[in-house]
């Protein structure tokens, strides 16, 4: 089975592609499943050039059908304004509007707060229902509070499951990644305080 990761995370190193490898080697973690990568970030030029222009260009066009032949998909994106990124929505304007239909795809996203966890239901899961994929149950969302916290992990576990259930890999029983790699903290007043940046770090190197 194929499974394509659609990252609209912008820096590096990112939270939001963090999440999709997560959610990726959950999934993966039984055998049997090839996964691919999709960096919008890399793709923008093109995007805006098929956007005026209507063609797309060869890394891009490549994308589109590794995204159209995939047997499921993970999409994540930070939130702007609310909302997924600009990004992000452009990717699918120009995908095949037949391109996902019952196709599998699990929802994720990161913020900086738990108040934007709701874009999953109010924004994501209705775009991807118009095109008519088949949205996994449970969504993801990653607050910069909810790295190394308990509960994620659990989260990330649950939806890969399901999403292999709906790509016809068998049971949602996954394997969730362990413990992240130690940070070093910084003497802020009275707290110790982790830069965001090198938390993202040791997570990615775990």
């Amino acid at each position: 089975m194929k499974l394509v990761v659609v990252s609209a995370g912008l820096s590096v190193p990112s939270s939001t592609r963090l999440l999709g490898d997560r959610l990726a080697a959950a999934a993966s973690a039984g055998g049997g499943v090839e996964v691919q990568v999709v960096e919008l970030r890399d793709l923008a030029v093109e995007i805006a050039h098929n956007l005026t222009t209507g063609f797309p260009g060869p890394a891009l066009g490549a994308a589109l059908s590794a995204v159209a032949g995939a047997d499921g998909l993970i999409v994540v994106t930070p939130v702007f304004s609310a909302s997924y990124s600009g990004l992000f929505k452009s990717f699918f304007d120009v995908l095949d509007r037949d391109a996902l239909t019952g196709k599998p795809v699990l929802i994720a996203a990161t913020g900086g707060s738990a108040r934007h966890s709701l874009v999953l239901e109010h924004a994501m899961r209705p775009l991807f229902a118009y095109l008519r994929a088949v949205v996994v149950p449970t969504a993801v969302y990653a607050a910069s509070e909810d790295w190394g916290a308990e509960g994620l992990a659990e989260r990330i576990g649950r939806a890969a499951g399901e999403l292999v259930g709906l790509m016809g890999g068998g049971g949602p029983s996954v394997s969730v990644p362990g413990p992240s790699a130690p940070v070093t903290a910084v003497q802020v007043g009275d707290f110790e305080v982790v830069p965001f940046a090198e938390q993202l770090a040791a997570l990615r190197s775990a």
